[in-house]
């Protein structure tokens, strides 16, 4: 039964840094840890690049969530973590604008080692994604 619901439940698109993030999801992968299979992790220098409509076209296009992992403030760009932080709030704003739940959309911080925190961020966001789905 899980896996026809998660076969459902709309994919989940990680963002993930290549000096923090990645390593850690990276050793999820590596331990063989079970994680949500609708999960697409892609590896990024740092996820400031993205414009606005970048996040809003993948919710157009069908992806259900969205999981910024970055560095946090140990970013080793100078000022894009503030940056990345105000663009994903400016996003919120516009999902509110179009009905769209901001719990689909998160910034996180994850380190290399953090392979717990990434677990547990993409099994929160597949929760919340498969609460949205229909019966069938």
């Amino acid at each position: 039964m899980a896996n026809v619901e998660q076969a459902r439940t709309p994919g989940i698109l990680v963002l993930a840094t290549v000096d923090c993030a990645y390593p850690g999801a990276d050793n999820a992968g590596q331990i063989h840890a079970e994680y949500p299979t609708n999960t697409y992790v892609v590896r990024v220098p740092s996820p400031v690049v993205f414009p606005e409509e970048f996040y809003l076209e993948c919710f157009d296009k069908g992806i259900g969530g969205i999981i910024v992992m970055s560095c946090g403030h140990e970013c080793p760009y100078e000022g894009a973590y503030n940056r990345l932080a105000a663009r994903i709030g400016q996003v919120h704003a516009r999902m509110k604008r179009r009905g769209l739940d901001t719990r689909r959309l998160r910034l996180c911080a994850i380190c290399t080692v953090c392979t717990k925190a990434f677990l547990k961020e993409v099994n929160q966001m597949n929760s919340l994604l498969a609460e949205r789905v229909p019966a069938a």
